[in-house]
């Protein structure tokens, strides 16, 4: 396609584009992406969006959701979704971002984390506008001649482009030819899906762009490319991930999703409204300007963020008995006392981790570390105010009520 200085969309499509643009890092590039959008609308025929998710995993968490949740705008402006399982290329594994080889999955370990794929996205995808392809389907049989002129249309000083890789390799740590395949082999899923657009995250640039040359060089039209950016997780400081557990599962308990989704810190909370909320664009920025005006706090708009996020992996009635709950036990005025609160007598002096220990609220000192990091621990004043005692190293010299997590109690007596 020629490059195109400016194109210029009715309001109608204008919109949609703003939409789908929202919480996005990078669209490539961006006027022939606004191109394919009016082609489509005029033609009257639907842009065939892909996106692929590699199976590694068993369950879905709020940062896979970023991309099924675009998907999810692209369907509601009439385009179809190609959901990409990756079960073939799962068993090489993406090397994208790490510093060593990748381990190599089983066929049952893929084909099991796959089937719960499945039935996890029709939590966001609409059936009817969704076609589920697994790209073993065409890469089972290519013939080694067709993987020879497949690896011909690329180079190594081309691969090594990419960041990791040149980073291993100037390291002199070891990279595969398998390894070198594996963003030939998404890059091909462009070519035999013949899709239009393709969505990823920003780690997925090199490999995104490869499914754009390749189409290319067999002859297709070449896609778009639309890069979101990466969830952080609920520390605020890396990505969402299961192996660093600060994750929010899709499929956790409402009371999880909920309460985890309300400890994250006001700055993440704009992030989180930006890339998983279905609030169009004009009221987020009214929402914000009403916050910096005072008119909403951002404990009413998180709690907001909250209840949407649990409604849409469960339902809005549940959702709603999950928020009163969480407002009985973190609200000191409806939660109350208990009538009989035990009493521990300590040494004035003492280190918090040592009373939550001693006090037989936690198991071990690094168990009372934790929940004191993680703001499980609060002092509960005489007004029935509540503050978190967040530093473990703290010492305590004073007799008050101390609180552990949802409803454990005690009544510290300093000596």
């Amino acid at each position: 396609m020629a490059t195109l200085e400016k194109v210029m969309l009715p309001p109608e499509l204008e919109a949609q584009f703003q939409e789908l643009a929202r919480g996005v890092e990078e669209v490539l590039p961006r006027d022939e992406f606004r191109q394919k959008l009016l082609e489509a609308h005029n033609k009257k025929i639907p842009l065939r969006v892909k996106a692929g998710f590699d199976p590694t995993a068993p369950d879905l968490h709020l940062g896979h959701t970023v991309l099924i949740q675009k998907l999810r705008q692209f369907q509601q402006f009439g385009h179809r979704v190609l959901f990409l399982i990756g079960d073939y290329t799962a068993m090489i594994g993406d090397p994208t971002g790490k510093s060593e080889t990748r381990k190599v999955l089983s066929r049952e370990e893929v084909e099991k984390n796959a089937k719960t794929y499945k039935e996890q996205v029709f939590k966001i995808l609409d059936p009817t506008k969704t076609e589920i392809v697994f790209n073993s389907t065409w890469l089972n049989t290519l013939k080694l001649e067709d993987m020879l002129q497949l690896t011909g249309k690329y180079t190594v000083a081309r691969m090594l482009e990419r960041d990791d890789f040149a980073k291993r390799y100037a390291a002199g740590q070891p990279i595969s030819l398998v390894e070198f395949m594996y963003p030939l082999m998404q890059g091909y899923d462009s070519v035999a899906l013949q899709s239009d657009i393709e969505l990823g995250g920003t780690d997925q640039k090199f490999n995104l762009l490869v499914g754009r040359d390749l189409q290319a060089a067999y002859g297709h039209r070449q896609q778009c490319v639309m890069m979101t950016p990466l969830l952080v997780g609920l520390d605020g400081v890396k990505k969402m991930s299961k192996s660093l557990l600060n994750y929010i599962g899709i499929q956790e308990a409402p009371g999880d999703i909920y309460g985890k989704l309300m400890s994250i810190s006001d700055e993440l909370m704009r992030l989180y409204y930006t890339l998983l909320s279905d609030k169009p664009v004009a009221d987020l920025e009214q929402l914000w300007n009403s916050i910096a005006k005072g008119r909403v706090h951002p404990k009413q708009a998180k709690a907001d963020l909250a209840f949407e996020i649990t409604a849409r992996f469960t339902s809005a009635a549940i959702a709603t008995q999950t928020a009163e709950e969480w407002n009985k036990i973190h609200n000191p005025k409806e939660r109350g006392l208990p009538q009989d609160i035990p009493e521990y007598r300590y040494i004035s002096g003492a280190q918090l981790v040592a009373i939550v220990k001693d006090a037989g609220l936690a198991a071990s000192n690094s168990e009372a570390r934790r929940m004191i990091e993680q703001k499980s621990i609060y002092r509960v004043d005489t007004d029935g105010s509540e503050t978190a005692m967040d530093d473990y190293k703290v010492t305590v010299t004073e007799s008050f009520i101390l609180r552990a997590g949802k409803r454990k109690f005690i009544r510290l007596v300093a000596t």
